[in-house]
């Protein structure tokens, strides 16, 4: 879940849940939802509370952590678990720290926990505070019935780096070792309605590998770009499912007159 006014007026592009889905997903796990809500405590708890009740394995929501009268995220938190917000000793500890180490390439000596920093150590009551190695405001994750939930910051450098450090180790040991695959097959001289059917009918004979076109072309002169994407049990299962699948494709479209120019199998997951 995605948390700012400024996604949803398209002011800037919402990179961090691509690039949360794409490492997600490369760490074996099925991403099921992607959702922006805007700063707005009422409307965004009530889509926290009604995703707690589909109960997933994780949710991780960005944005909204900072200092400024629009961070809202930890209050929502707050709200959608009927919970108190309270400063946290913990989180208020890593907010000095950080400061005083800011401080201290400046020659300054003292630091000033103001309000608007201290608002960054005011989290929902039993929820934890989470290192933040680059930047001033800590994440946050609370544990709940049967789900963990991860508030990470907005800027992607320290949501990125929050993931890596924090997030990363429990998905992948969620996992169980799963591995996800994709290849792309690239095509000429066939029409995307021609090829459809013949995507139908590899989807339906090689379960677990999902089968997208991505036309590139004009309608005149199709070239189509094909991407294969499986996950499996394990390496070798989500390769040897895509080789399969890509096998049975390429030989449909080199019987329908068109040609096949396919590329090897790219690892998305990080060994």
């Amino acid at each position: 879940m995605s948390v700012g006014n400024e996604l949803l007026i398209g002011k800037i592009a919402n990179t961090n849940a691509q690039w949360l889905a794409k490492r997600a997903t490369a760490l074996g796990i099925t991403v099921k939802r992607v959702t922006v809500m805007p700063d707005n405590v009422v409307e965004t708890a009530r889509a926290i509370r009604e995703t707690l009740k589909r109960k997933p394995q994780f949710f991780l929501t960005t944005g909204g952590l900072g200092p400024t009268f629009d961070d809202k995220t930890l209050e929502t938190i707050a709200k959608a678990l009927n919970r108190k917000l309270d400063v946290n000793q913990e989180a208020l500890r890593m907010v000095r720290m950080k400061y005083q180490m800011y401080a201290s390439k400046t020659g300054i000596s003292h630091v000033d926990l103001t309000k608007a920093r201290v608002k960054m150590a005011t989290i929902p009551e039993g929820t934890m505070p989470v290192n933040n190695p680059v930047g001033t405001a800590p994440a946050v994750r609370v544990d709940l019935e049967g789900t963990i939930l991860f508030a990470l910051p907005g800027v992607p450098r320290e949501m990125e780096a929050i993931f890596e450090e924090t997030v990363a180790p429990l998905l992948e040991e969620a996992s169980g070792g799963a591995a996800f695959y994709e290849k792309s097959l690239f095509v000429d001289n066939i029409m995307e309605s021609v090829l459809a059917p013949l995507i139908d009918v590899t989807m339906l004979d090689n379960s677990g590998v999902y089968v997208k076109s991505h036309p590139k072309g004009k309608e005149n002169l199709p070239h189509i770009e094909i991407h294969l994407s499986a996950m499996g049990a394990n390496a070798e299962d989500a390769k040897e499912k895509l080789r399969r699948a890509a096998a049975q494709l390429s030989g449909l479209i080199l019987r329908n007159k068109g040609k096949v120019y396919p590329k090897e199998h790219r690892l998305v997951q990080s060994n």
